[in-house]
């Protein structure tokens, strides 16, 4: 890629930079925000920052830098040193820097940073000189040494922490701050001992190199393992690379009148409006990310350094104004002067994110269609799931700090890699850690909850588990934690890995055992939001339901009718399974009785006024042969009928004046059938049969590929009494419903059409059907006929098919499978190295595929509409709920959506920012 930008390299500092807040892009999130708040006279300490582009280009040409960057660099570094009258490295005013990463997405912890660069031993002389303060000196320099050696050299940071943990426990300390000069002054000599021992060179006195290498090792970290699965989880593309941001140091740990912190400028947890963070006395940044101290409340500093803090509210409530967004503000105290190192849009729980986009919308800082873009639809999911029951009696073993809401029940595990392999085996786990790392974010996302004993509500954990909706309850200091021996104590009693516990994140309770839990209830701010959402959609949003509580669900939700009920999911229901199976297994031998009258009966034909008794006779035997399956086969329709006949009814009721398309049974036979030997003989006893029928219907009814076989529309046509039946339940439940008031809308679906004489078969059979109802009845319903498009072909010859049908749903799972001849229950083996390769970028189950299956869509509803210009068009499979697909599905002009209950929210959200994003005016179909 071509470098883009003037220059490789832009500087902020004394009120004015070269960047702005728009060029994330180019600058990364941290670059650009630091040049927007120098530019707004922010009290930001200055420096420059080297381009994604540089980046980019890095990776591009084998880790070679862009012509000329080394000087950009060094000139750069001289108007720093210039504004700062002070100079890297130099003994008698030396300057310190910190290099840290800022993609244009954030990823908080995922790369890597380098505080308190410049030190030598020079450089740490000049810093006693300038500072008075030998013990600040030493305690940087050691901290230096630390970060160089984890970040540039991969060393592992516990061997420089025991050398630590050796000087505190000789010198009878609790606390880093607590050990003296000339302690640190030692420690620092055996760091360099380790360092020399790990990397067989002596650690760096140029400063000049010691910059290089930092850079070099920030550009690295974009491709380190955790930033690579922090993008995969977040689905994080096309970005260039990173930035590399180098700033001028200020230091909060110089004694009790610094300080370093965290702060939001609402709670992130609950979007309360006021100032939320945490700050340490005489401390460094990473101090409070690693959760090495559990920090203080925010609040506190009203009372320790009360005009600091009044000055970082005024600066917070600016920097919230002109971005218009909570925002997320690292600081710096340094001997009572405030300095700001970063701000960027703040990471929010769900709920967090609903108040805050209603409240600015309440305040004038923001509009409705603001606050409705920037409510990511999935995370909707978070609001719309369980928590604990509160009349259940709770075993509290310990309380932590409410670090991200929400309920987690799982086993006890320790470490990340455990909890994926459990994950795998669909186990739900805990993860138990003292606290988490960058490297556990694998473990993390696929736990229920994180459980930590140290650090704070702005600790890696913290702050990870709210990006992911996570449960999380951090700082838990009664544990004690062994890894060793996997378990947890606390409090005299003993937790093991593989015991359940459950966690609070909204109280910080953890407990013993499982805890039941509730269904949540929304309203309020989420109800305000859903109805602005409302105002601006343009699709209606129907659910998948197929019990009457499920239509129930979706209705409380928003749905606005049914756009796809599965009435095969009905026959598994109590006490149906088994004349479902008598229906199954007497079918084929009607087919044979059929075959068998319409043999005698010809020859009857043939032989009137000829030997016809014995015609009749023979006819008489055939008939009483063949009548106990015949039988059966009636007796099992006749059971079903007013089953059915009743789910309708209630469903019905649950959907009163919307409407509800009733797809017709679907999947192949052998489905309701036991494959299992044991399961064979159980069914053979309970129906009254040989195992041998039963073992000769299921081999009967084998197919070497059935999903391509004797199903859908298919069944229909062989077995017409099948949907006869279920045509007779759905029009007497309507006419039964309307009798009571009830406003009723059945649609018909017939599912797998791939030929117009297909569903002129079926058709004239529903409305045959239908009739007769409504005669015996003496109503009249408003019913609808229509199909599913779910083959390529459907889609191709749409416009014969709309002839006939009065409304198309797409069926996108079937639809992906037979486009791409993927299987969707055995893709699972290959689909993670295909999106790795780059092959497809998304999982097109899960995700539509628009170039292929999104393209025979398109054909299907522009020859379908051509026909039929009031053809309503929906989709209804898994990929209806699916915030991407919904956004095709309005570009494409489709009249609604179906989803199942608990994504119908999302869908809502999902229509409305796609109707600002496109207006149906632009829409292509």
């Amino acid at each position: 890629m071509l470098n883009l930008s003037p220059k490789n390299v832009y500087f902020f500092g004394n009120g004015s930079a070269d960047g702005r807040t728009d060029m994330k892009h180019l600058l990364g999130g941290k670059g650009a925000n630091l040049a927007e708040m120098t530019n707004l006279s922010i009290p930001v300490p200055p420096g420059f920052t080297i381009t994604t582009e540089v980046c980019d280009a890095y990776y591009r040409n084998n880790k070679q830098y862009p012509k000329g960057l080394a000087e950009e660099i060094e000139q750069n570094l001289s108007r720093l040193e210039g504004l700062m009258g002070a100079k890297l490295g130099d003994a008698n005013n030396p300057l310190l820097v910190s290099v840290r990463s800022g993609a244009a997405a954030s990823m908080p912890g995922m790369m890597d940073t380098v505080l308190n660069l410049g030190l030598t031993p020079d450089a740490v002389k000049g810093l006693i000189k300038k500072t008075g303060n030998e013990r600040f000196a030493w305690d940087a320099y050691r901290r230096f040494i630390t970060m160089f050696g984890d970040v540039v050299m991969g060393l592992e940071r516990h061997g420089f922490e025991e050398i630590i943990d050796r000087y505190k426990k000789k010198a009878q300390v609790k606390n880093d701050t607590e050990l003296t000069a000339e302690q640190l002054k030692n420690i620092v000599e055996e760091f360099k001992t380790v360092y020399k021992k790990k990397t067989c060179e002596s650690f760096p006195n140029d400063p000049k190199i010691q910059l290089q290498k930092a850079i070099n090792a920030v550009f690295a970290s974009w491709n380190n393992p955790r930033a690579v699965k922090y993008r995969q989880l977040y689905e994080i593309k096309g970005l260039l690379g990173t930035a590399v941001n180098v700033q001028s140091m200020v230091f909060g740990n110089m004694g009790d009148h610094s300080a370093t912190g965290v702060c939001f400028t609402r709670n992130p947890s609950t979007g309360e409006d006021s100032l939320y963070g945490e700050y340490l006395l005489n401390a460094q940044g990473e101090d409070i990310v690693a959760g090495i101290r559990t920090p203080k409340s925010i609040d506190n500093l009203k009372d320790e350094l009360p005009e600091v803090f009044q000055e970082l509210f005024k600066e917070a409530q600016k920097l919230q104004f002109h971005f218009k967004d909570m925002q997320d503000i690292e600081f710096t105290i340094q001997e009572n002067r405030l300095f700001i190192l970063q701000t960027r849009n703040g990471k929010r729980t769900t709920q967090a994110a609903v108040k805050i986009a209603v409240d600015m919308v309440k305040e004038g800082l923001i509009d409705k269609k603001t606050a409705i873009s920037r409510i990511n639809p999935d995370e909707l999911d978070r609001l719309l799931h369980p928590t604990f029951d509160p009349k259940v009696e709770k075993n509290i073993i310990a309380v932590g700090l409410p670090a991200s809401p929400g309920a987690a029940v799982g086993k006890v595990v320790f470490s990340a890699e455990d909890a994926e392999r459990l994950a795998e085996k669909r186990e739900k786990v805990i993860l138990v850690r003292k606290e988490t790392s960058p490297e556990d974010i694998g473990g993390m996302h696929v736990s229920q909850g994180i459980l930590t004993t140290r650090g704070g509500m702005t600790s890696h954990a913290a702050v990870v588990a709210r990006g992911m909706g996570k449960c999380c309850v951090a700082g838990c200091g009664s544990l004690n934690v062994d890894y060793k021996k996997q378990i947890f104590t606390v409090n005299g009693r003993t937790v093991k890995r593989g015991d359940y516990i459950s966690l609070d994140g909204s109280s910080g309770e953890v407990m013993l055992d499982q805890i039941s839990t509730v269904e949540p209830s929304l309203s309020g701010d989420f109800a305000i939001l859903m109805g602005w959402a409302d105002e601006i959609r343009k699709l209606k949003v129907r659910t998948n339901a197929d019990t009457p509580a499920d239509a129930k669900k979706a209705r409380e939700f928003g749905a606005e009718g049914i756009g796809l009920c599965r009435t095969e999911h009905m026959f598994f229901g109590e006490n149906r399974i088994d004349s479902v199976r008598q229906m199954i297994l007497s079918a084929p031998d009607v087919k044979k009785f059929r075959t068998e009258i319409a043999k005698f009966e010809n020859k009857l034909t043939k032989l009137a006024g000829k030997n016809g008794d014995a015609v009749l006779d023979e006819l008489q035997r055939v008939k009483k042969e063949l009548k106990k399956p015949l039988e059966l086969y009636e007796s099992a329709l006749e059971k079903l009928l007013p089953m059915q006949r009743r789910d309708f009814e209630q469903i019905f009721k649950e959907m009163d004046g919307f409407p509800v398309t009733i797809r017709l049974l679907d999947p192949p036979l052998h489905e309701f059938l036991p494959q299992e030997a044991h399961n064979q003989k159980v069914m053979a006893k309970q129906m009254r049969i040989s195992l041998t029928e039963v073992e000769s219907k299921v081999s009967a009814l084998h197919e070497l590929n059935p999903m391509l076989g004797h199903r859908g529309c298919r069944l229909g046509i062989t077995f017409p009494e099948i949907y006869d039946m279920q045509v007779r339940a759905i029009i007497e439940a309507a006419c039964n419903m309307k009798k009571k008031g009830i406003i009723v809308y059945p649609e018909i679906m017939l599912p797998i059409i791939s030929a117009e004489q297909e569903f002129i078969l079926l058709k004239e059979s529903v409305h045959k059907v239908a009739r007769d109802v409504m005669e015996k009845k003496s109503m009249q319903i408003n019913y609808t006929v229509g199909t599913m498009i779910e083959l390529p072909r459907a889609a191709l010859i749409a416009d014969k098919i709309a002839k006939h049908a009065e409304f198309f749903s797409f069926g996108t799972n079937d639809l992906t499978q037979m486009t791409f001849g993927f299987s969707r229950d055995d893709v699972g083996s290959f689909m993670p190295e295909y999106i790795e390769k780059g092959i497809l970028e998304n999982d097109p189950f899960r995700i539509l595929d628009e170039d292929g299956a999104g393209e025979l869509i398109k054909i299907g509803i522009i020859r379908g509409q051509t026909v039929r210009p009031d053809l309503k068009i929906g989709i209804c499979g898994e990929h209806g709920g699916n915030p991407q697909t919904i956004a095709f599905c309005h570009k494409v002009g489709m009249n609604y959506v179906s989803c199942s209950p608990f994504r119908v929210p999302v869908a809502r959200l999902a229509a409305a920012q796609a109707a600002l994003r496109q207006p149906l005016s632009q829409t292509t179909v």
